[in-house]
């Protein structure tokens, strides 16, 4: 099996979803929302693991989760609510192929020793399908809460990578050693900036996660992305409601679009073009049930950007697993 950066692109462009799995940001899903009493944002978890195992038996390339570790009702997304290293073991006992992504670990408001232990834990549970998204934070209340400084949250998180990168070793007293040993270098894609500078961030990042925007925003953001870190990954994501026209105009929104699959098939392509090499689809906005939109996307997007590790995918008239 290839390992996890070289299976996020081979064949040139691959293409993943972002979790939560619900759609609660519809009209629909957040009449639902109230109804159940959770808060704004708050994501429909019944669904997660039918839809995680679906999204691995029909091919795509990788599953990615956040790392929100408070609800904050002034950002008003509460994420995917678990605790990030836990459910990616979680996620990595009950799937077989996807690659498994985090968008992206805050490092600085975590103690570096047991992010090491958590990440080198699900590597080796998943069989090596870790890609660790990393990045400095945005949420100044976390900090003091986690007993961390915001400020200083640039120098943290580069100590904090090179601890990730040499598994500690030489940084603990003689005899001392974190296990599980890491079994290959954690690859490790940063969102953001971190608080660095370009030229670290290529030197040191193994790939990157940008903001979601227009095939035109990312022409530019790659050719910046390019400069300094050459050919290493650069990955994206779209908030996507797809139409079940599939000929149905795009009508774009922040962050992505309405339309139908040929619409999608058309963005795909125009990123693809613009030199990016993996787009996650995020489901949020999303009207249809997301089981029929994952296997209409299987069925007929998923064949146009061929993978060639890719498992078996099941016939789309199939239903989830219960």
């Amino acid at each position: 099996m290839l390992a996890p950066l070289s299976r996020l692109t081979a064949g040139g462009f691959s293409i993943g979803i972002e979790a939560p799995l619900d759609n609660d940001w519809t009209p629909a899903g957040d009449a639902a929302r109230r109804q159940s009493g959770r808060l704004p944002g708050e994501p429909a978890l019944h669904r997660h693991a039918e839809l995680a195992r679906l999204a691995d038996r029909l091919g795509f390339a990788a599953l990615w989760v956040r790392d929100v570790p408070l609800y904050d009702p002034g950002f008003g997304d509460a994420a995917q609510v678990f605790e990030v290293f836990a459910y990616l073991g979680y996620l990595a006992g009950i799937t077989r192929d996807i690659l498994l992504g985090t968008a992206a670990v805050v490092l600085p408001i975590r103690e570096p020793l047991l992010t090491l232990k958590s990440a080198a834990t699900v590597q080796a549970l998943s069989g090596d399908r870790l890609l660790l998204g990393v990045a400095s934070g945005d949420r100044p209340v976390e900090y003091p809460l986690f007993g961390r400084d915001f400020e200083n949250r640039g120098a943290n998180f580069r100590e904090q990578v090179a601890l990730l990168r040499d598994g500690a070793r030489g940084r603990l007293p003689g005899g001392l050693e974190v296990l599980p040993r890491l079994a290959s270098p954690l690859p490790l894609l940063v969102a953001g900036l971190a608080r660095q500078t370009p030229a670290w961030i290529g030197e040191h990042m193994d790939g990157c996660l940008a903001y979601p925007g227009t095939p035109e925003d990312h022409l530019r953001r790659v050719a910046a992305w390019r400069a300094v870190a050459g050919a290493k990954p650069y990955a994206s994501f779209i908030h996507l409601d797809l139409a079940e026209r599939p000929d149905e105009p795009m009508q774009r929104w922040r962050f992505g679009f309405r339309g139908g699959r040929d619409a999608l098939v058309d963005e795909l392509k125009a990123l693809r073009a613009a030199g990016v090499d993996h787009v996650g689809l995020h489901f949020r906005r999303n009207r249809r049930p997301l089981d029929e939109t994952f296997h209409e996307i299987a069925e007929y997007v998923l064949p146009l950007f061929p993978a060639p590790w890719a498992g078996t995918r099941v016939p789309a008239e199939e239903t989830c697993d219960a």
